[in-house]
């Protein structure tokens, strides 16, 4: 699905290390979710807390990606992705070697692994900007398949705590950071048609187009559903189906595997027939997978199937959107991935801490699932009463050259 076009096209090192960037920054982004049964078990936490916990470092990065999207225009990719990972691996460092005995101080840490979520707003663009707009569906599927990150942590952060404790897992998750940082900091360079960095004022113009907000609410359904999954279902795992850490992190990151490897196969799906007809297919999948999974299925190996089948749905949405956004905003690429990996951010924290306040109030995680399969619905409906203006109305250069 990749011509050797597309390799010529654009600065394939600079995608690389983006995507490596990406992956190792989500890795330590969903960290708590990995270690929220350990975590939970030695500080004491309630269903509520737990939920809240894994669901405030997905907050957090919600809304720095905005700040790392304003960095990007106005200091370059490439510097904003230094600075932030530059953070990250203090944070990380410093929670290893002080040591972790609170819930308050598990928040104090979710807040810094947020500045790895704000990656996004950073990778994306560094990635989006080397390439014609023919190739944004396949440049950023493969930068986004850091989504990839969020596996790693589940597969193995659950075992080498019950080794050698969960807080040497933040000291070891600082090894690979350092060398994606090293990778990055010698392979990635920004674009030379990088636009100028926009007045203040025209950060506010984006907000009063209504386009930027439909993107906003349709990827918080896309992305917010496989974040929020991923950082939830080592815990649901555990409660409904008394899977202990490791086993609930191996199925976790089956279905997390899932969606963040087809986030290319969505985008290069989308560059053929079109990000509309494939994002409408994908957000019914996930809320009928959403809706069929809230009852409760008896064999957690069915539940699983349905958790995979909608992490399938969630990772091929995210690479739909981002075929499309750069078509309509592609002098405004910068702040949008922040707007939009923003939402996408908050919608991750409300499936998370709903999931939560749902299994702490009524006793079920039915509640929770229901309301984001309802938000799915909306986004379906949404999209097909926009879509024919979408498609009579963009007059982006080169959008005739991509489908949408």
């Amino acid at each position: 699905m990749i011509s050797r076009d597309f390799f010529k096209a654009g600065h394939f090192p600079t995608l690389l290390a983006a995507f490596f960037y990406f992956d190792m920054s989500f890795m330590v982004w969903v960290l708590f979710g990995a270690l929220a049964v350990q975590m939970s078990a030695d500080i004491g936490l309630n269903a509520a807390q737990k939920g809240f916990m894994v669901a405030l470092p997905v907050l957090a990065g919600a809304l720095l990606r905005v700040v790392f999207g304003i960095l990007v225009d106005r200091l370059r990719p490439r510097r904003a992705g230094i600075i932030g990972q530059l953070i990250v691996i203090a944070g990380l460092s410093i929670a290893w070697l002080v040591g972790i005995e609170s819930y308050s101080g598990t928040l104090a840490l979710g807040v810094i692994l947020g500045v790895a979520g704000a990656s996004f707003a950073v990778a994306l663009p560094l990635a989006s900007r080397w390439y014609p707009p023919q190739y944004q569906g396949i440049a950023l599927g493969i930068a986004g398949a850091g989504n990839s990150g969020t596996v790693f942590a589940s597969l193995f952060a659950p075992g080498l705590a019950a080794l050698l404790g969960w807080n040497n897992v933040l000291g070891l998750a600082v090894i690979p950071l350092a060398v994606a940082f090293a990778v990055y900091f010698f392979a990635a360079k920004d674009s030379p048609t990088t636009p100028p960095p926009k007045q203040w004022a025209e950060y506010l113009a984006t907000l009063r187009m209504s386009d930027a907000w439909w993107f906003m609410f349709f990827y918080a359904v896309t992305f917010g559903g496989f974040v929020g999954l991923a950082s939830s279902l080592s815990i649901y795992f555990n409660t409904e189906y008394g899977l202990d850490a490791v086993k609930a992190g191996f199925f976790t990151a089956g279905c997390v595997f899932v969606g963040s490897m087809v986030r290319p196969i969505g985008g290069a799906l989308a560059d053929r027939i079109g990000g509309i007809k494939t994002l409408s297919i994908m957000y019914s999948v996930a809320a009928l997978m959403l809706i069929v999974v809230s009852f409760g299925p008896r064999s957690v190996y069915t539940a699983l199937f349905l958790f995979v089948a909608a992490m399938l749905a969630f990772g091929m949405g995210n690479g739909s959107v981002f075929q499309l956004v750069p078509q309509r905003f592609r002098h405004e690429i910068g702040i949008m991935t922040g707007l939009v990996g923003m939402t996408g951010g908050v919608g991750g924290f409300f499936l998370a801490s709903s999931l939560g306040l749902s299994k702490q109030l009524t006793g079920s995680y039915q509640t929770g699932f229901l309301a984001f399969a309802s938000l799915a619905l909306l986004a379906l409906v949404s999209l097909t009463s926009i879509k024919r203006r979408w498609r009579t109305t963009w007059g982006a250069v080169g959008v005739a050259a991509a489908r949408i």
